[in-house]
């Protein structure tokens, strides 16, 4: 149920409280719910669903009950193997271990007792599957699509995509959708899905403010909603966590806050922490990524890190070691006509096709340009540390552009004008001219597109060796008819190019926790009552980026531990009827 703090009375109690209404916060939230405990969900933001409802929904959970539907040979051992190879060092092996071992039952539990649905992708590559023990299939998940209506009036809940991955005024499209849509002038298979979302959207828009068929992120978050809203979980937003209570037990209360009403909540079991990460604390983000603008964050709002100031005031410290205190993506920015900034990841869609290529200031390739964005962002901060590559230039001929689109601006060629007006898309009839509309070295730039020319008719990139992994390749353009799906010729005049921009997609760096998800202190003892999940905790994987979802699919195991281990606390200090209720489901 969906309440406002003015309703609260003091010192009101609840087994246990999850601060954040994320992917990992409302998976805890639920869980905690299945497992018989009286469950309160606190969100800072008017919308629940935190970045996980721009998102593609990705869960990235090895040997799930799905797995087999497309990979029977992937085991536990493999993927331990593969993580030891990609992160090493950089993560504790216990934590790693403890999450390939969770998420399948999480998994399991969720689908067992919820409307919370997954299906493996038939074809979904680890990002670094160049090494030992990656797969191409089987451990990414996706949510199967949720049908929007059936929350009434708590649709408007739901933080809605982001507008430009959306079409025709708001019909949300997954990854099978544009294939459809792109190909509807060519399959009558196609024309009949494209005619069938059109129709549905059509309906949609006469009742409902954008469409309501929700995939990938939305679609999680939907479900998630109508399963918390079935299992009675009160759910606040709006609301703002103040401060945190520490008895002889550990946390034991917390303080909430909204419009000038302040209510102190009473906390048997546990506060388990998913506020999303430290990504818009103004110090946290001045010192843990610097040079950074917060307006290249494509993340949702409130992710500002207050949850963890107050559990670091409380004893908690935060982890070392990571290969990044973030996770990336480049992405490129523009105003929208209301005012506000649009920030648009640059994840799969132009940037490795084939006639597209990346420079910096002089003109130069400077990294692979297929390569995961997470290494993408990161190789653009290091190469801007030499040579002015913030921002960097993606760059493609109008081939490129019609094909493949450049990234707000999409395929077909057409519609050019609005960005050309606001300069998000800059043109040059030569690439001498485009060089000079975006301030970079005509000469370099023409000699790396007489590069990558050379290298499409080879097949071969001997700078970056890009489309040399499946990965890079699945990535590139199946149909693209070169020696190599993701090099291709530059030539075709007019020349574009639009603007990229290291984006924080997420926190890598979070509070250090042991297996159960129990926030530690400096001494490496557990603080009792205190938990965290998502990217308020420290990243299982270390700062890298080893396959899609890798931040939801430990969201979703600790969630998991978080929950399990919190309603167990709550039952064994609650009366001894309730007691008996809570401990049959945990």
């Amino acid at each position: 149920m969906v309440e406002t703090l003015e309703g609260f009375a003091q010192n009101e109690s609840f087994d246990v409280v999850v601060i954040g209404a994320g992917g990992a916060g409302m998976s805890a939230a639920l869980f905690a719910a299945i497992d018989g405990a009286r469950v309160l969900l606190v969100e800072s933001t008017d919308h629940v669903g935190g970045t996980t409802a721009y998102s593609a929904g990705t869960t990235w959970i090895p040997c799930s009950v799905h797995a087999p539907d497309v990979n029977r040979d992937d085991t536990a051992e493999n993927a331990g193997a593969f993580l030891q190879r990609a992160v090493g060092e950089r993560s504790s092996d216990a934590m790693r271990r403890a999450f390939l071992a969770a998420g399948p039952k999480a998994v399991a539990h969720i689908e067992a007792n919820s409307d919370v649905k997954y299906r493996a992708r038939p074809f979904h590559p680890d990002y670094l599957s160049e090494l030992e023990g990656s797969t191409l299939r089987g451990r990414a998940l996706e949510p199967l699509p949720f049908d929007g209506r059936k929350l009434g009036r708590h649709f408007a809940l739901i933080r809605p995509p982001i507008p430009e991955f959306t079409v025709v005024g708001g019909m949300m499209v997954d990854r099978d959708d544009v294939g459809h849509l792109l190909k509807m002038t060519k399959s009558f298979s196609s024309l009949r899905h494209a005619v069938k979302l059109l129709a549905r959207h059509a309906r949609d828009r006469m009742s409902w403010p954008r469409g309501t068929r929700l995939v990938m992120g939305n679609a999680l978050i939907g479900r998630l909603l109508h399963s918390l809203l079935a299992r009675d979980v009160t759910v606040l937003v709006g609301t703002r966590l103040e401060a945190m209570h520490k008895g002889a037990d550990g946390i034991d209360g917390i303080t909430l806050s909204r419009n000038g009403e302040r209510r102190r909540i009473a906390v048997t079991g546990g506060v388990i922490l998913a506020s999303g990460g430290f990504n818009r604390h103004p110090e946290r983000r001045r010192v843990m990524l610097p040079g950074v603008d917060a307006q290249w964050c494509p993340g949702a709002p409130g992710h500002a890190g207050n949850a963890q100031d107050l559990a670091l005031a409380a004893g908690a410290r935060y982890g070392e070691g990571a290969l990044s205190h973030a996770f990336w993506a480049p992405v490129s920015v523009r105003r929208r006509a209301d005012g506000t900034t649009a920030v648009f990841p640059h994840f799969l869609m132009d940037r490795g096709k084939p006639g597209m290529i990346v420079v910096d200031k002089e003109g130069r390739r400077f990294l692979n340009e297929s390569t995961s964005y997470h290494l993408f962002g990161i190789a653009m901060q290091e190469a801007h540390r030499k040579t002015p590559s913030v921002p960097a230039h993606l760059v493609t001929d109008a081939e490129g552009l019609r094909k493949y689109g450049l990234g707000m601006v999409r395929p077909g060629g057409k519609g050019l004008a609005p960005f050309l007006a606001d300069g998000y898309l800059v043109q040059g009839a030569t690439l001498e001219e485009l060089a000079s509309k975006l301030g970079i070295d005509a000469a370099g730039l023409a000699d790396s597109v007489a590069r990558m020319n050379r290298y499409a008719a080879t097949g071969v990139d001997p700078d970056f060796r890009r489309g040399t992994t499946d990965y890079q390749r699945a990535n590139g353009d199946a149909a693209w008819t070169g020696k190599n799906p993701c090099l291709g010729p530059i030539g075709r005049a007019p020349f574009y190019a639009v603007r990229l921009y290291p984006g924080d997609i997420g926190a890598a760096t979070g509070l250090v926790a042991d297996e159960h998800a129990r926030v530690l202190a400096r001494d490496d003892q557990p603080i009792a009552g205190l938990y965290a999940c998502g990217n308020d905790m420290q990243s299982v994987m270390g700062g890298v980026y080893p396959g899609p979802g890798i931040t939801l699919g430990p969201g979703l195991a600790f969630a998991y531990l978080a929950a399990r281990h919190a309603a167990v606390r709550a039952a064994s200090s609650a009366a001894p009827g309730r007691e008996s209720g809570v401990a049959a489901h945990a």
